[in-house]
């Protein structure tokens, strides 16, 4: 982008946990716009969450340390809102399938409708489509092996509220040594 104007790029989600697959949504992000802001928000529609919505912030904060053009901020509220609060060019969303699709090209319609915000989708990593965050919190909570589908930081937090992973059920090939 020598020589360009870097343009903000807005990262929504409810990030509860936040994890391997939304990590590489940010850098691709990076990437293609310069600065992301990473969107936090609560969704009514989703339950309160596991991880309180200002040590989602802390945790995610850390995960992104690495690259500086990156903010992560709390919003109440809506997607476009934030877009707006944040000056935000563009709302960016990783696609893991068809099924994703479908949902957030409904939504990108309606932001655009309401706001004038176009939605930008980048598809995840082949290696990381099967990954979400309601299965991290299941796994989890079963203290089964979660480290190699999180960031460091998050996986320190998780094993801190529900204890230590007891259980590796990984092939042998997949584990770390």
């Amino acid at each position: 982008m020598a020589g360009s104007t870097a343009l903000t790029a807005l990262y929504p989600g409810s990030f509860d946990p936040f994890h391997n697959g939304h990590l590489d949504v940010v850098e691709q992000a990076v990437e293609l716009f310069g600065n992301v802001v990473v969107a936090v928000i609560h969704n009514p529609a989703k339950p309160s969450g596991l991880i309180e919505l200002a040590d989602r912030v802390a945790l995610i904060k850390a995960c992104v340390s690495h690259l500086p053009t990156v903010r992560v901020q709390a919003h109440p509220g809506l997607a476009v809102e934030a877009a707006y609060a944040e000056y935000a060019s563009f709302i960016v969303k990783g696609l893991r399938t068809s099924a994703d699709f479908e949902v957030e090209q409904q939504m990108a319609h309606m932001n655009y409708s309401v706001a004038g915000v176009r939605t930008v989708y980048v598809p995840c990593r082949a290696d990381q489509g099967f990954i979400s965050s309601r299965f991290i919190r299941e796994i989890a909570q079963g203290r089964e092996q979660i480290a190699h589908l999180v960031p460091a930081p998050v996986a320190r937090a998780l094993a801190g509220i529900f204890g230590e992973p007891t259980v590796d059920h990984r092939p042998h090939s997949e584990r770390r040594s």
